[in-house]
């Protein structure tokens, strides 16, 4: 068989020539036309980006930060720059300012393509990153705050079409994404060109996301989370158009693009799918075959909620940045055995061809997939990290493996169900109570929006659980009320004897639950807490 490499080069060209009509369509704001490019545009675009870098000074191996949103010039950074033998890194624009100038910095970034409405964030951190030799901007808004800068279109305007593509190394590095630096600094993850490729055929499979040339995909996602959870370059393979939202990502805009540009597949942190389903009830979200769902665990309330009011599907995925980041996605099974629906629905989900998972015991020993031994979930495959880019950090990998930090179980057809990160799990005198399943059962209540669980010191326990609660607007509850709800729901040990009401649960840059944030505010004593029992 030939031994032909697997780049994103191969992607661009194909995509180029097969799928030359597909579309990249851009919402431009409210009452603004969609900015509509074809596949064969975008490709010619990228060819110019191509040859403006490497007048710059790009050369391979050199990384390229982006600090954009999810828009055409985003996409064309995203072929241009990998497939030159650079590196695409895309920066976090919700970073604390340390820690943007932390990942530029660690990275080497040398240039990076700015938008210009958010380049007063850049600008905070311009000071701190010497390495950085130019930054392009493109898009509207003053950036001037960020001294001497580049326009994108000028930049482009200035080159000849075509570009002379190297031939790559398909394990060479193509792009580069942080994590979210939940605990300590954020930590690098390389992705190399052939872990893309295999990742984008994976999405693209019947078994999981299954988009193809006849669908269109809404990315709500930013594509510097996860690379937009792989989504552009699997879109892109196959031909599918591509709805980029930018900044518009509250409910109205969002709901008012699904109403205009009917897509028919979408993505979102299950932050996102609760603002539409409590701000938009009444929007038509008819265009939409399923939304996949993950970052955090999805509610059976969630799940309910937009096959009630929308008749759209949820379905629930499973990864991290470290695994490119499609690990798992709930698809109901052949073999049901006799399970509601919803019950599948709630599993995080089933493993992926590809991805080889196991779950270990404290002393690292391997656990049965019986769907009722819980340890934590390690993972390896082609499109899993290895290591972390100029980090050892050697206690995260183990013989080989990933530990991706999750606590759950494994059953015997491959459906992973997690019940907490490893540093959330609460300990109460001996047993284990999971925060996940706690917080999944209370935002079942009609009262309750959000609902975070975190471990407190307890000086008979060690530790208990609070409850933080969110409330629908205008809705009522008491703790007492809650527990009652709760008591046929969760073991008895597990109820929550404290208990606090909060305006919103602190987010990380990335959508999730800030649970640190909210042990600190109890320990700062910054939370009112009732108490029940």
């Amino acid at each position: 068989m030939q031994d032909y490499p697997l780049t994103i080069t191969q992607l661009l060209q194909h995509g180029r020539r097969v799928h030359a009509n597909s579309e990249v369509i851009t919402y431009m704001g409210p009452d603004q036309p969609m900015q509509r490019t074809r596949f064969a545009e975008v490709a010619d675009r990228a060819d110019l980006l191509a040859s403006a870098l490497q007048r710059l000074g790009v050369g391979e191996g050199d990384r390229v930060g982006t600090f954009l949103w999810n828009n055409q010039q985003h996409m064309e950074a995203y072929l241009a720059v990998p497939c030159m033998g650079a590196v695409l890194h895309t920066l976090n624009i919700r970073l604390f300012p340390e820690q943007l100038a932390y990942v530029i910095n660690h990275a080497e970034d040398k240039v990076i393509i700015c938008d210009a409405s958010i380049a007063p964030l850049l600008a905070k951190v311009r000071d701190q990153i010497p390495l950085v030799e130019a930054i392009i901007v493109c898009g509207e808004g003053d950036a001037s705050s960020l001294g001497e800068t580049v326009a994108y279109d000028e930049l482009l305007a200035a080159e000849e079409p075509g570009f002379d593509y190297p031939e790559l190394d398909e394990r060479a590095a193509a792009a580069m994404c942080y994590t979210s630096g939940t605990t300590g600094n954020p930590k690098g993850v390389a992705y190399s060109h052939r872990s893309i490729w295999l990742h984008s055929m994976a999405v693209n499979s019947a078994q999981s996301v299954k988009i193809s040339e006849e669908e269109s995909v809404l990315l709500i996602v930013p594509q510097f989370h996860a690379m937009a959870w792989g989504m552009p370059y699997a879109a892109w393979a196959v031909g599918c158009d591509m709805i980029m939202p930018q900044q518009f990502l509250q409910a109205g805009p969002l709901v008012d693009i699904i109403e205009s540009t009917k897509p028919t597949v979408s993505g979102a942190v299950p932050t996102v799918l609760t603002d539409v389903l409590h701000n938009r009830p009444d929007a038509d979200l008819s265009s939409l075959k399923f939304v996949l769902c993950g970052g955090s665990a999805v509610p059976a309330s969630l799940i309910e909620g937009y096959r009630e009011t929308f008749g759209v599907d949820v379905v629930q995925a499973w990864g991290m940045t470290e695994t490119s980041p499609l690990a798992a996605i709930t698809r109901i099974p052949k073999h049901g055995d006799g399970m509601s629906d919803i019950g599948w629905k709630t599993k995080s989900g089933r493993i992926l061809p590809g991805v080889d998972v196991r779950i270990c015991d404290d002393d690292g020993a391997e656990l049965p997939w019986d769907g009722e031994a819980a340890g934590e979930i390690e993972v390896r495959g082609p499109w899993i990290t290895g290591s972390y880019y100029l980090d050892p950090t050697e206690e995260k990998f183990h013989d080989g493996w990933l530990r991706t930090g999750d606590v759950g179980s494994i059953d015997d057809q491959g459906f992973i169900q997690i019940s907490d990160r490893s540093k959330d799990v609460i300990k109460s005198g001996g047993e284990w109570i999971s925060s996940v399943d706690l917080e999944n059962e209370l935002m079942g209540h009609s009262s309750v929006r959000e609902a975070a669980v975190v471990g407190v010191p307890d000086e008979r326990w060690d530790e208990r659980p609070l409850a933080c609660i969110v409330l629908v607007d205008g809705a009522t509850a008491t703790p007492a009320e809650l527990t009652d709800y709760l008591t046929d729901r969760v073991a008895k040990w597990w109820l929550p004897e404290r208990w606090t009401f909060i305006e919103e649960v602190p987010k990380t840059s990335v959508g999730k639950f800030s649970k640190k944030d909210l042990r600190a505010k109890y320990a700062d004593g910054e939370l009112t807490v009732e108490t029940v029992g």
